[in-house]
């Protein structure tokens, strides 16, 4: 079979999917850096197995650019964006604006043309959305005020893309100022004042015909209620918007932003949403690749010192604006480092406006060979950036130990109870029980967190629950129990551990997020374990159940069965955790789990014991 067979080429492409993104994934590298490592591979750079195919397959992969930005634009409700307008503006505004000019004006200095150094100053401002916020969930971070503020950033880079894509042509060279070839503008040969006529009509039909000639179109589509008839129409919605941008010179992935803002509003959001992310998914995934297939290392390996002065100098770069811009906001030492080192990497939107720039002749194609490299090894660094910063930088330069040094000094309290960790977890625990009339110690280690729980009143300290000295000074050798309700599975492992060896007189009642993080507990001697989750779970399903006609005592009977059953299961299959056999002894155990409890539903109809839900029937009756 012929290596450009169309066969052999989706053979490839798709096999190079499945196997390097779940291996970055695994690596915590993400999709994006999976995508772009499989593309070196398979690329003439390595095992050439698609030669320069990767240049003729962006042609047809970017439309899974047009895509995502119909999908960004859906998000992005204007009520949304108009509460959340002070972060989003003034922080991510000003982080995209002063790297912008700066980059602009070092690259100015350097030789480039000031249109040039501006178009390089504006796509390296931009970060990585895919990488910073699965490794900031994936650390429990989100939730910070690190976190909150990096998301703001990213929101506002991301929207920021698209008046990029509109201003770029006015930067390019005379003749080059559109996304399409002449040939495929209509308004190619027109005089000024019409193009700019055609444009603002195209513009208003795609807001008048998205707001009152789709939405009709789609309601009646969805009344046919075949599933594939609304696939088609969401597909040629996006096609229809590309192809009118492209007929009037203007950027495809423009048109469907907007198109996507108009609809974002529209009962058939969340349809649309569905049925075009899996096409965005794989068309992006095959961006992504030919980015990787087309990088140019043998420019790379000539000038290995230029390029590793590029990565180092906007890591520098971006890293500074960063944490000086978290300073300016109010931002705590230590969730400004975190912010910092967050968001310094080049984004995957980058290769977007690369491609674009190389059609439009933006910038020359040695500078754009050139960065492709730097943008994917800035985004490589990531992961390592962030663990950096967790291991060594923090203990070694953060405020932490600064302020558990201030706070062990003023907790003058000594409580039976000790709470390691005060986020909406810890939260409803410490005030159920001094609703109760129980007085507890609070440990907390997100700064921002206990200054505004303090504002509220609350009595919080900062200090890490994991130190020996910390816990001694909130009165631990008193204290009878200490419930551990850190953010992530490793904190609260680390204040066991402590515990144990300096305190095994405490009761331990500790936090778990999932099955995994009580198989380590339990595996750590913990005997009281609480999955955060469970509770919650059971009684939606026994509100189901009630829901569905089932009587309240039968239902919550069932629900407090399950949950001792499971927990009794729990910790039998923590000894197959790393066995084989850990798929069949679960399937047996739910299997137990559904005979035991319709026996018992079984067992109640038949004595028909009335329990204590009579009003709740007869209110159904």
């Amino acid at each position: 079979m012929s290596n450009e067979s169309f066969f052999y080429q989706a053979l490839v492409y798709l096999a190079t999917m499945v196997v390097f993104v779940p291996l970055a994934k695994k690596l915590n590298l993400g999709s994006v850096l999976g995508y772009l490592i499989g593309g070196i591979i398979i690329g003439p750079a390595l095992l050439g197995l698609i030669g320069h195919g990767g240049e003729d397959l962006m042609h047809f992969a970017e439309f899974g650019v047009v895509m995502m930005l119909f999908l960004i634009g859906l998000e992005l409700e204007p009520s949304l964006l108009w509460k959340l307008r002070a972060p989003i503006l003034g922080l991510g505004g000003l982080q995209v604006t002063v790297t912008a000019i700066l980059i602009a004006g070092l690259g100015f200095m350097l030789g480039l043309r000031w249109n040039e150094a501006l178009v390089l100053g504006m796509i390296l401002s931009l970060s990585s959305t895919a990488i910073v916020l699965q490794i900031l969930n994936e650390k429990g971070q989100m939730g910070s005020a690190a976190g909150q503020s990096a998301f703001s950033v990213l929101l506002f880079q991301d929207v920021a893309v698209i008046p990029m894509l509109a201003i770029f042509p006015l930067l390019g060279p005379e003749g080059a100022a559109g996304t399409v070839e002449d040939g495929q503008s209509l308004i190619a040969h027109q005089p000024a004042w019409a193009k700019t006529l055609i444009v603002f009509g195209a513009v208003s039909v795609l807001v008048v015909g998205g707001r009152y000639v789709v939405k009709p179109i789609l309601h009646i589509v969805a009344r046919t209620r075949l599933r594939e008839l609304f696939t088609a129409s969401a597909l040629l919605l996006v096609v229809a918007i590309a192809v009118l941008m492209t007929l009037v010179g203007l950027s495809p992935a423009l048109g469907a932003f907007l198109g996507g803002v108009v609809l974002a509003n529209s009962e058939y959001r969340h349809e649309l949403e569905s049925d075009i992310e899996p096409f965005k998914g794989l068309l992006l995934g095959l961006f992504f690749i030919g980015v990787g297939a087309t990088i140019n290392f043998d420019l790379i390996l000539q000038q290995p010192w230029l390029v590793s002065g590029l990565v180092a100098g906007i890591l520098v770069l971006k890293f500074s604006v960063l944490a000086g811009l978290g300073k300016l906001f109010r931002l705590s030492g230590e969730q400004n480092l975190l912010f910092a080192f967050a968001l310094p990497q080049v984004g995957e939107f980058a290769f977007v406006l690369f491609s674009f720039s190389k059609q439009s002749k933006l910038l020359p194609v040695e500078l754009i060979d050139i960065m492709m490299a730097v943008v994917a090894i800035t985004m490589a660094l990531t992961p390592l950036l962030m663990l950096a910063y967790e291991k060594v930088i923090v203990p070694r330069f953060g405020c932490t130990a600064n302020k558990e040094e201030r706070e062990q000094d003023a907790i003058d309290e000594k409580n039976p109870v000790i709470i390691a960790g005060f986020d909406h977890f810890g939260t409803v625990v410490g005030r159920f029980l001094r609703a109760s009339g129980v007085h507890s110690t609070v440990l907390d280690l997100d700064s921002d967190r206990v200054d505004l729980l303090r504002q509220m009143g609350l009595k919080v300290y900062y200090g890490d629950a994991a130190r020996f000295d910390m816990l001694k000074s909130a009165g631990a050798e008193q204290a009878r129990l200490i419930v551990i309700a850190m953010a992530t599975p490793e904190k609260n492992l680390e204040v066991v551990e402590t515990v144990k060896k300096h305190y095994p007189h405490l009761q331990m009642l500790v936090r778990a997020t999932q099955n995994a993080d009580a198989f380590d507990l339990m595996n750590a001697g913990v005997l009281h374990i609480y999955r955060e989750t469970i509770d919650t779970s059971l009684r939606l399903a026994s509100d189901v159940l009630e829901m569905l006609g089932r009587r309240a005592y039968q239902s919550q009977r069932a629900a407090r069965m399950f949950r001792r059953f499971d927990e009794k299961s729990l910790k039998g299959l923590a000894a197959y955790r790393d066995d084989k056999q850990y798929v069949n002894v679960a399937r047996e155990r739910m299997e137990e789990l559904q005979k035991l409890i319709q026996a018992d539903a079984y067992t109640n109809m038949l004595i028909r014991d009335a329990g204590w839900d009579r009003d709740n029937a007869e209110e159904r009756n």
